[in-house]
């Protein structure tokens, strides 16, 4: 169950800082909690661990695809390990290793990448994602999960600890919007329905989801009533939640901070077309290179901002009519 806050304001907490300080209380509860490293301790929030665990803390350096090696390894022989770097370098230079030494031979593996799309800000081209989540999504019987903000992230850790199989957690280091209350719980695979209407759906997901709530806000005072769906499992995608917004309200607008070929706009798309056809229209990357700026800055130049859902929201209404 979970409760939306009312208010939409910048989480106070960080999201690296949830992720270290949730593996640390669960491995002291666990002792198979084993976290791996490609030499980001700092920028990954992950020292208090290292200092905490030495002896179940692992420094691969800057070689992900060994480090997605050593993680399949340590899942073989019984331990739980978290690897994480760049989503850029967590997943493109490690498809492989990911593809063969953990999902095709079912290990028990969860990647953390993380400084998803334009979130990587002044790392730039290089270390911003925009496609991380369509060369996972491609690699069988993995699950892609986007974190939408700290309470989230808590939850979802916790819940991996129990769970088989091969995960890719795509979060952003720093600050997120604080769209959850405390002690809320979430369903992987299942999508939340967090703000009802019934004239078009926005599917959104990460950063995304404050961008669609503050859309429906705008198109509610020009009388458009917006379902928001924070779709934060991309695989496997909540077909059956799809079909009935499809169903309900006609229309769908889909928000990622990432590709939209490939993406989010994809799956949502895919499922669309298989249960029940509804015009579409996709906010996202247009199929673009990273580049250095601002959050704010590229927010504006890849059109990732409530201004272009609303737009969006308007076009795919029109088509609907």
């Amino acid at each position: 169950m979970f409760t939306v806050h009312q208010w939409i304001n910048p989480s106070p907490v960080l999201m690296r800082d949830v992720y270290c300080g949730t593996l640390i209380e669960l491995a002291i509860e666990n002792e198979n909690i084993v976290a791996l490293d490609a030499d980001l301790i700092s920028s990954s929030g992950m020292k208090p661990f290292f200092s905490r665990f030495p002896d179940r803390a692992i420094q691969c350096g800057i070689a992900e695809a060994n480090m997605i090696g050593i993680a399949a390894g340590l899942s073989a022989v019984g331990k739980i390990p978290f690897a994480h770097s760049f989503g850029s370098f967590a997943t493109r230079r490690a498809c492989d290793q990911i593809m063969i030494s953990a999902a095709y031979a079912k290990q028990n593996v969860r990647i953390i990448g993380t400084d998803p799309g334009i979130t990587a800000a002044y790392n730039g081209g290089t270390h911003m994602p925009f496609e991380d989540m369509g060369v996972m999504r491609s690699i069988p019987e993995i699950t892609l999960i986007e974190p939408t903000d700290p309470v989230m992230l808590d939850d979802l850790l916790r819940q991996l600890v129990l769970l088989n199989g091969v995960f890719y957690v795509r979060m952003a280091r720093k600050n997120t919007e604080a769209i959850y209350e405390e002690g809320s719980t979430f369903e992987i695979g299942r999508g939340n329905v967090i703000f009802e209407g019934d004239d078009v759906t926005i599917i959104s997901s990460g950063i995304m989801v404050a961008e669609a709530l503050k859309a429906a806000a705008i198109l509610k005072g020009d009388g458009i009533n917006a379902k928001v769906v924070d779709m934060f499992t991309w695989k496997p995608i909540d077909r059956a939640l799809i079909a009935d917004c499809a169903r309900k309200t006609g229309a769908i607008v889909t928000a990622e901070n990432h590709n939209i070929v490939g993406g989010l706009g994809s799956a949502v798309a895919e499922a669309v077309c298989a249960t029940h056809p509804v015009p579409i229209e996709m906010v996202g990357v247009n199929d673009r290179f990273g580049q250095v700026g601002t959050e704010e800055f590229l927010r504006e130049e890849y059109n990732l901002t409530a201004d272009a859902i609303v737009d969006a929201t308007v076009r795919v209404i029109n088509r609907k009519s």
